[in-house]
């Protein structure tokens, strides 16, 4: 157990006997009235969003989990295959867990899931920001840049993003995989 003023964002909790993800936390004090804790909580099993409210000094369940970065190897029906990299052992991870990220997942990619006191798995991500390449777009003219207007591109995993007019095919993109959305073009 600890106290609600010692959990931060990110922080798993186990909030009436499921696990909850902390996504917003802010400290109240309005008027004359007792100070409290504001939380937006993330059920990490169907996802839905919560709203709770603490009181200063409430004691909280936090729980023990352990990160891990494991080497993504391929999606098989609703699971992602994932490898530990120290024992070489294959992990089946729901494909809800990765959101939209999923889409974005190239073959020996780096990702991280969060395990419950070592045994189940309760959340991945994929890495914030990736480097692909183009493989189509149509065709930019010079000139293209003058204008914050946006085109269809598809990226080496199959996905579409949107880009910038001045990017062809074949160039590399960095790419949020959070949005999914284009944040600048690099040189390979």
């Amino acid at each position: 157990m600890a106290d609600i003023g010692d959990v931060s964002v990110g922080t798993i909790l186990r909030f009436n006997n499921e696990l909850v993800q902390i996504t917003e936390l802010q400290h109240r004090t309005p008027g004359n009235l007792r100070a409290f804790y504001q939380a937006k909580m993330r059920n990490l099993l169907n996802g839905k969003q919560t709203e709770n409210r603490f009181r200063s000094g409430e004691s909280v369940d936090v729980v023990r989990v352990e990160y891990k970065q494991m080497q993504f190897i391929y999606v098989e029906g609703d699971f992602v295959v994932v490898m530990d990299n120290e024992t070489f052992e294959q992990v089946h991870i729901p494909i809800i867990m990765f959101g939209d990220s999923y889409k974005f997942l190239k073959e020996g990619m780096e990702v991280k899931v969060v395990f419950e006191e070592g045994e189940t798995a309760i959340l991945a991500e994929a890495p914030t920001f990736i480097e692909t390449q183009i493989t189509y777009a149509e065709p930019g003219v010079k000139g293209d840049t003058a204008t914050n207007t946006l085109k269809p591109a598809k990226i080496d995993t199959g996905t579409e993003v949107m880009v910038p007019l001045f990017v062809n095919e074949g160039d590399w993109i960095k790419v949020d995989t959070r949005t999914g959305g284009y944040v600048e073009r690099i040189k390979k």
